[in-house]
């Protein structure tokens, strides 16, 4: 059995478990269980290599190749800071099948600042009053890579503009999981309501987000070098804090395969692949 200690009422485990358990998959399960359950897990002291990372990674899931960034690299990306993070967000918000379990290992970490938080969106949702769950889970909302650049790029180029409006797709604003559990899907990529008037909508939207950010919904990880962090991106958002860019900070990344789509389906063969 694992030994676990919360690390907040509503979000975040801290798991005592050595590198050698981790990677022979010793407690997968109970790991992937417990992921669903508190939304992220933190490991200190894990010192996992790159090799190690995907190993993990494995026994979790199928190690996720789905993007030009990941096929190259066996899925592993390094990260120091991309564009857009800072902000409240769940990845891969533009296909059907976003990645399940994402991780973070640590491996060099600024002196100040750079911390990483995470909101629980199916613990936001449940909060919510009854009527109003159910009213939300009848509306749709537009998300586009565009809306969250134009928050972090001022004065963009042409280029980019035409990059980013490739990424767009219209998800329900909740998610009705698998697992009988509903969660909202919102953050810096969400643009707009279908149907509603653009002020409600920016109302609407912008509450929301500040009601899953509440202090009692997150859990913020102060980084040291050699720490595992996994959370669920079906069901939380997350987002870089500021650290002073002359400082160095490297993650490495690892996620595993989606598990199910926006729209709370099992996954098609041909939505594993997204470009």
């Amino acid at each position: 059995m694992l030994v676990t200690r919360e690390l907040t009422p509503e979000i975040g485990t801290q798991v005592l478990i050595d590198a050698e358990a981790l990677v022979a998959g010793a407690h997968a399960d109970e790991l992937r269980d417990l992921l669903v359950e508190r939304g992220v897990i933190v490991v200190r002291d894990a010192h996992l290599n790159d090799d190690q990372q995907r190993a993990f990674v494995a026994t979790i899931g199928e190690v996720r190749l789905g993007t030009k960034y990941e096929a190259p690299t066996g899925g592993m990306i390094s990260i120091s800071e991309i564009a857009g993070t800072a902000f409240w967000h769940t990845d891969n918000m533009y296909i059907d099948l976003p990645p399940f379990a994402e991780t973070l290992t640590a491996k060099v970490v600024p002196g100040r600042g750079g911390q990483t938080e995470f909101a629980d969106t199916y613990a936001a949702f449940e909060a919510l009053d009854p009527a109003e769950q159910e009213h939300l889970a009848t509306l749709e909302v537009v998300h586009s890579m565009k809306t969250a650049m134009d928050r972090f790029f001022f004065d963009p180029t042409l280029e980019q503009l035409e990059e980013w409006m490739k990424h767009k797709r219209t998800q329900p604003l909740v998610w009705r999981h698998l697992n009988g559990r509903r969660s909202l899907i919102i953050g810096t990529t969400a643009s707009h309501v279908v149907g509603m008037h653009p002020a409600d909508s920016k109302e609407l939207l912008d509450r929301l987000l500040a009601h899953t950010t509440q202090p009692r919904f997150v859990y913020r990880h102060e980084w040291a070098v050699g720490d595992l962090v996994m959370w669920d991106n079906t069901g939380t958002l997350h987002r870089l804090r500021p650290f002073d860019p002359a400082e160095p900070r490297e993650l490495h990344r690892l996620c595993s395969e989606g598990v199910e789509t926006f729209r709370g389906a099992a996954p098609q063969a041909a939505t594993r692949r997204v470009g």
